[in-house]
């Protein structure tokens, strides 16, 4: 791959940036202080990103006043705040520990949550919504309707916030209008249904963004770089769709907008902004194409673009003027010197799972990455040299086992890796095996490299014995054996032929057209979905009232909408009475049924290998 179009400079309106790569805005929880204080671990977040050769920062929702959400109340929400000056003097430490490192940083301003307020906003009553509407978070709750006077509230706020960040040393600022929080919400016929002037035709919905612009620009200057962020298409029958965003693309381009930052989705439809591993790569970048081509200011895109072709591709085909990476780059801070210096094989890849960012920021837990620890607690977990060298011994070549074996021979220790079967991966293997978990596989070839690179000494078809520990006269001992399929109690189930899931995506033939899947939690779905997908009837039983019960919703939910799509039957609340040569005896609410299935794949969790 030919870089030249990812790393050329580019402009947002005076603001020069030395590549086209943008950091995509996201949540920092766990990283802001509980007085809305960006915390030092913040600025070590950033820094890393920064570092790694990102063009432009933009961080993640920063408040403008506390008030009208009453956000003043309590420690309701994890935003960082930007509206008073007491402020400045850490979001300064912030901007010049960035920009130090040739990067520079917008700050992405939201006038709140709305109808999404947090639960413990709704549950005290204080919601607001351009209109009456239920909240989105407890529909039983309504959000009220904001007064005139609050409108004109959180306008002026934002030229106080504006003036303070500008004070503090960012290069621009973004106007959060997306994902269906309070602008999106004014904005969008489905939400605003207010009767005065800030509701109605188009022209009445934008008149508090506007309002907005022009504040801003009251406060910063005509010269100060502004981005909107915005989606293209909410993909939601009675949302927003592509030829209205054309539109409100047009007039804030008019208003005085420098670039657009085009992403889709909404709170009906998370699965599109926060798009999982199961959604298409580059899946929003239609949508920003649609509208640059009606532009004359910048557009960034953004949407599961950490792939170094593909976002090469979507500057070279003139779809984008920039390209956003989020999670890639919270997988690998260093993408973007990586790419630059064509290391892609060293790229350690986001594998979209949501494990640990999203979910566990939704959960009230602290910011980090599946694949890399060290996001947000880049000081605590730097790897630093050992003080004594020692030899030691990593028995298993799963992701547990390949990571200590990569960390412990970064540090400085004599690192030896057995693994019993004939290639390295463990339960990743299988997991990589439908087309829609392709990025699991890259995840297996990035770990390999860095033991070949961290000079680990693999020994692969090694069985770990205790006489061969011993034998081995090591320091210290790592025991990363993973987890192994249960084998369900099932009446019957030992006089036929059945696979588990694992055995199955690892190559075990299984005939017949028909297959029952006993267990409906991840595996169990994946690999019915798999199953469909090669044209075979499919039907999964789970004994719980629920599919995948403890997944993050996102995936959860786009992975049982394709499973619906797929025509997969899904029966929940079912017990399984006994298995047959010809199919699967159960009960459930509508009393005992016999399902068809020449083939049982058992998929009913792990224990300990």
């Amino acid at each position: 791959m030919m870089s030249s179009f990812l790393f050329r400079p580019g402009k947002i309106g005076t603001l020069e940036l030395k590549n086209r790569i943008v950091m995509a805005p996201m949540g920092a929880r766990g990283l802001i202080e509980p007085d809305g204080r960006f915390s030092q671990r913040a600025v070590d977040y950033y820094v890393a990103r920064a570092k790694g050769g990102v063009g432009l920062i933009i961080t993640g929702l920063m408040a403008v006043e506390t008030e009208v959400e009453r956000r003043d109340r309590g420690p309701w929400s994890p935003l960082a705040r930007a509206d008073s000056a007491l402020y400045i003097p850490r979001l300064n430490e912030l901007t010049e520990a960035v920009k130090e490192h040739g990067a520079k940083i917008a700050a992405q301003l939201t006038a709140g949550y709305g109808r999404l307020a947090r639960p413990e906003v709704v549950r005290a009553g204080w919601a607001v919504a351009p209109s009456v509407q239920p909240c989105s978070n407890d529909p039983s709750v309504m959000a009220r309707a904001l007064t005139i006077e609050e409108i004109g509230t959180l306008t002026k706020a934002f030229a106080a916030a504006a003036l303070n960040v500008k004070q503090a040393g960012f290069d621009a600022i973004e106007l959060h209008g997306h994902e269906g929080y309070l602008i999106d919400q004014f904005m969008t016929a489905k939400w605003n249904q207010r009767k005065d002037g800030y509701g109605g035709d188009l022209e009445r919905r934008l008149r508090f963004p506007l309002e907005i612009i022009a504040s801003v620009r009251g406060a910063v200057g005509a010269r100060f770089p502004l981005i909107f962020r915005m989606a293209g298409s909410h993909y939601v029958e009675d949302g927003r769709h592509i030829e209205e965003s054309i539109a409100i693309a047009r007039r804030l381009e008019q208003a005085g907008v420098d670039c657009l930052h085009i992403d889709a989705g909404c709170s009906e439809a998370k699965h599109w902004a926060h798009p999982p591993i199961y959604m298409d790569r580059g899946c929003t970048v239609d949508c920003a194409a649609a509208i640059k081509n009606q532009l004359n200011i910048p557009v960034i895109a953004v949407g599961r673009l950490g792939y170094p072709d593909l976002a090469e591709s979507v500057l070279a085909e003139g779809k984008a003027d920039f390209v956003a990476l989020g999670r890639p780059l919270l997988a690998d801070p260093e993408w973007p010197a990586k790419v630059k210096n064509k290391e892609f094989t060293a790229v350690r890849p986001c594998i979209g799972d949501y494990d640990g960012c999203l979910g566990r920021i939704v959960a009230g837990k602290t910011l980090s990455c599946s694949v890399n620890p060290q996001t947000g607690m880049e000081r605590e977990l730097s790897i630093k040299a050992a003080p004594h060298k020692k030899s030691l011994l990593v028995i298993g070549g799963g992701p547990a086992g390949m990571e200590a074996a990569r960390v412990a021979a970064l540090r400085g220790h004599r690192v030896t890796l057995w693994e019993r079967d004939s290639q390295l991966g463990g339960n990743l293997i299988p997991a990589s095996v439908p087309s829609f978990k392709a990025d699991i596989k890259a995840l297996i070839a990035y770990f390999s490299r860095q033991l070949e690179s961290a000079s680990v000494h693999v020994v692969l078809n090694k069985e770990a014995t205790p006489g061969e520990v011993m034998n081995e006269h090591v320091s210290e001992v790592i025991i990363a054996t993973g987890a192994r399929p249960v084998t369900p109690e099932v009446r019957g189930l030992e006089k036929i032929r059945f696979s588990t899931a694992v055995d199955l995506l690892n190559g075990k033939e299984t005939s017949g057209d028909h297959f029952v899947v006993l267990g409906g939690g991840l595996v169990g779905c994946e690999t019915a979905l798999w199953l469909s997908r090669q044209g075979k009837n499919v039907a999964i039983i789970e004994s719980l009232p629920d599919l995948m019960a403890g997944i993050f919703s996102i995936n959860r939910e786009t992975l049982i909408r394709m499973l619906l799509e797929a025509s997969v039957q899904i029966m929940t609340d079912t017990a399984v009475l006994e298995v047959f040569e010809d199919g699967v005896s159960v009960r459930n609410q509508e009393g005992v049924q016999h399902i068809r299935a020449a083939a049982f794949i058992a998929a009913t969790g792990p224990t300990a290998a």
